[in-house]
């Protein structure tokens, strides 16, 4: 069984996705500049100004000015940027986020319900979709797929960033979609969790109270120092800046870390569960 993509399957774009793509790639050869020489000074990775510039990302504010910066562009791609709109497979509720999330330098995520989005292969996804109330057509589940996959692939292009996941052990042992497919989930955590900069801990079952009671949380620092936080429930999703906020949270966050099994005992434990499948 493969967890890849399946064949044939595009992102959902936009025309306004597509032309700004265009517009940084011919002021970027205008300066003479291959991507892997534009990626360094613009602060992204390669793989993500190619997903810019074919129209499959929608760029963030910093991104656009520093590509402008970079170019010396003469305005052309902020002004450009003023008339992008969002190709389809991120909640209205979660966009905020999901802007935020490739440009984080620290990336910590709780989860108490199901495996976190970045840690989810597209099969355990897709059953996700195909069951979801109300129901999905196929080209949605398959545009929604697409997007979960680019969104998780900041795993592997920001080998700096520093990830660290705590889930309840509930949610791995929760049978969301066949035996296949959890053994194949459990699997990817796992060589996940092999790298240097991603911590995965399970929050375990015989752990009575914890500081994460209060709901799933996910919080990041940016390049600039920035932290921000955010909380998702039923339809709805709420980023937070506000610093008292976001030092309440990260509190309770360094909290679960110490709550938590080590990373060490995580893994043997996930073991066990894929055992017991």
């Amino acid at each position: 069984m493969t967890d890849e993509v399946p064949k044939g399957t595009e992102p959902e774009t936009s025309e306004s996705l597509k032309a700004f793509g265009e517009v940084v790639k011919a002021f970027r050869r205008r300066a003479g500049l291959t991507q892997e020489q534009f990626a360094p000074p613009v602060g992204y990775s390669v793989p993500m100004i190619a997903s810019i510039e074919q129209g499959r990302r929608l760029p963030s504010k910093e991104f656009v000015d520093r590509a402008e910066e970079v170019l010396d562009a003469f305005g052309v791609i902020r002004a450009a940027a003023k008339h992008l709109t969002r190709k389809a497979g991120l909640a209205k509720w979660f966009e905020g986020w999901a802007e935020l999330e490739p440009l984080a330098v620290t990336l910590y995520t709780f989860e108490n319900r199901l495996v976190p989005g970045l840690l989810q292969t597209p099969s355990y996804a897709r059953t996700l979709f195909e069951e979801q109330i109300p129901a999905m057509s196929d080209d949605k589940i398959a545009s929604n797929l697409v997007t979960r996959v680019e969104r998780a692939s900041i795993l592997t292009e920001r080998p700096e960033t520093i990830y660290s996941f705590i889930i309840e052990e509930h949610a791995l042992r929760r049978q969301v979609a066949g035996r296949e497919v959890m053994h194949a989930q459990l699997n990817h955590i796992m060589e996940l969790s092999k790298r240097r900069n991603i911590d995965v801990q399970i929050m375990p079952q015989l752990r009575g109270y914890h500081a994460g009671l209060g709901g799933p949380l996910c919080l990041l620092e940016t390049e600039e120092n920035a932290w921000y936080a955010y909380s998702e429930g039923q339809g709805t999703g709420q980023l937070i800046s506000d610093p008292k906020v976001v030092s309440i949270l990260q509190q309770r966050y360094a909290r679960m870390r110490t709550q938590a099994l080590s990373v060490e005992a995580t893994v043997g434990l996930m073991r066990e569960i894929r055992g017991a499948l």
